[in-house]
């Protein structure tokens, strides 16, 4: 239903409004008005106020429109709403960890018109909360409570990632410095990936450029990362590398910085098979003054040694844990030690079997040219002088890597220590995974390298921020995901007020799991009412709960 005004003109020819209840319904296809009563002249009702009294008795039967009503009889107005639960959270995470003193000495001397610091906290803390390009987070800021967020436009975000690629070397030693002091930290394991991400651009330029793409975004160029973790999960040293690095060339760069800038001396070096090759060896142990041991994933269908003597050496495998049996075996003093996981042995042999019944079936109805370019297939093939049949001997030579990977290594470490170190490489990726979901590396729209690498340099400092936040958590045994524990802080606001020409921030109650984050990140959850006074807003400080 709905009022209407309906002009009527009289016999003396006088003009008048009436005030009509009409209500629709619908009569078969069209569309039908019914007056249900006429509340008469809209002008005298307007001036005897008899309106205005029927618009409030009416108003007493809705609940929305009685609130509305007592917000304006006691001069209540909402004025604005703001994320405020992760900024309050992440803030005490990047204090602790020394992140704003570190850029105040890196950007001394710069000259910057804003506040540099607030603005990489900014593109951290996107990166966490809504991962994004710097024209979106210009716009972000407005929708988040923190101090100095307001005074950030686009133009500081560019100028950021700048800075953050002119001073990545420095700020990682000097945080890898302060963490060591903060967290005494040992670094007895260190796990280093590479991987790789793409960037929404045509060109290329010497760093962005076209290379093998783990995404299967071959059309688009990347950039190659690496990182390295210690045995927490902790990020220890980051490096971006031009989108066609290979692996090991990749690897042989950060083994520097670990030797050289970081200083690292005698330490277990844990990576994947990727990694591994003569010159890898010999750049891990051939240096005098910083000689590391490995842990590294053998290429076993590649390496002639692995297939000839490792996996054909006779002896029973050493029960380690569920799923997991072990044995050592050296060749001309190089150890190696193989692994088998007996629930990965039964999806091989299924997986195999699979394969090997299509190759039949493929060849009994579609002939040869069917398959024999399919690469799954070729190795179970034989091509006898045209005629093509199923490679009985390269199948049972398969069914040698069922459940199997093998090691080398030149630790002291028994095999089972050796296996289950190898296995925590899921902690480096774990932070690629995060990177890619949680962090969102991209999108990457940069049109410039330093701002490409700056992007990412602002990402790994949020993935400081979610492993720091992680392991407080896990100390207090709270057992939640990331994204609910994002999808609660975020749901923690700040509401701004009106009421009697005072200004006041109310906070939102605390759902799920954020007030466990505020206990596990030693924050005091802010008052939940703040007078603001007249001036403008002053952002609250959060509170350590000891204060």
């Amino acid at each position: 239903m709905f009022v209407r005004a309906k002009r009527s003109v009289g016999a003396n020819g006088e003009a008048h409004q009436y005030l009509q209840i009409v209500r629709s319904f619908r009569e078969g296809k069209k569309v039908r008005q019914k007056i249900v009563g006429t509340l008469g002249r809209r002008d005298e009702l307007v001036a005897s106020g008899q309106l205005d009294g029927l618009l409030r008795s009416l108003s007493t039967f809705s609940e929305k429109l009685a609130v509305v009503e007592k917000a304006r009889a006691s001069g209540l107005r909402a004025r604005s709403a703001k994320a405020w639960g992760p900024p309050l959270v992440f803030r005490r995470l990047w204090e602790r960890q020394g992140i704003p003193d570190v850029i105040a000495r890196l950007a001394k001397g710069r000259r910057f018109q804003f506040d540099v610091e607030r603005c990489v906290f900014a593109m951290a803390l996107q990166r966490l909360m809504a991962p994004g390009s710097d024209l979106q987070a210009s716009s972000w800021v407005g929708t988040v409570e923190a101090e100095g967020f307001d005074a950030l436009a686009l133009q500081h975000f560019y100028r950021s990632a700048e800075f953050l690629h002119d001073v990545r070397a420095s700020l990682e030693q000097q945080l890898f410095e302060r963490d060591r002091d903060l967290f005494s930290q040992s670094l007895d394991v260190v796990f280093l990936d590479t991987t790789s991400t793409y960037v929404y651009r045509d060109t290329s330029t010497p760093w962005r450029t076209w290379g093998y793409s783990r995404d299967r975004r071959g059309d688009l160029p990347q950039l190659v990362l690496c990182v390295v973790v210690d045995a927490a999960g902790w990020p220890v040293a980051w490096e971006v590398f031009p989108g066609n690095t290979a692996d090991q060339p990749a690897f042989k760069q950060v083994i520097a910085i670990l030797r050289e800038r970081l200083q690292i001396r005698r330490t277990i070096v844990v990576a994947d098979r990727g990694m591994i090759s003569k010159d890898t060896l010999e750049l891990l142990t051939g240096h005098e003054k910083a000689p590391f041991d490995y842990v590294l994933g053998c290429r076993m269908r590649r390496q002639k040694e692995i297939n000839s003597h490792v996996l054909a050496s006779q002896g029973p495998l050493e029960f380690v844990a569920e799923n997991l049996h072990v044995k050592d075996v050296v060749v001309d003093g190089r150890r190696y030690v193989v692994c088998r996981n007996e629930i990965e042995v039964q999806k091989d042999i299924a997986a195999r079997a699979a394969v090997i019944e299509k190759l039949k079936s493929t060849l009994a109805t579609s002939g040869p040219k069917a398959i024999v370019g399919n690469k799954g297939f070729a190795r179970f093939l034989r091509v006898e002088r045209g005629a093509v049949s199923i490679n009985d001997e390269a199948v049972a030579l398969d069914a040698r890597f069922d459940g199997t990977f093998v090691l080398t290594t030149n630790t002291n470490l028994s095999a089972a220590e050796v296996a289950t170190t190898y296995k925590s490489l899921w902690r480096v990726e774990r932070a690629f995974r995060t990177e890619k979901s949680v962090l969102d590396v991209r999108p990457i729209y940069h049109h410039t390298d330093r701002n490409s690498i700056g992007h990412i340099v602002a990402c790994f400092l949020a993935l400081r921020l979610e492993v720091d936040l992680q392991h407080r958590l896990d100390e207090k045994k709270i057992e939640v995901s990331w994204p609910d524990l994002m999808r609660d802080l975020a749901q923690v606001q700040a509401v701004e007020v009106e009421a009697d020409g005072k200004r006041y921030r109310l906070r939102t109650d605390l759902p799920g799991h954020a007030a466990a984050a505020f206990a596990a990140a030693g924050v005091r959850p802010p008052s939940v009412a703040t007078l603001l006074g007249t001036d403008p807003p002053r952002h609250d400080e959060a509170q350590d709960p000891e204060m």
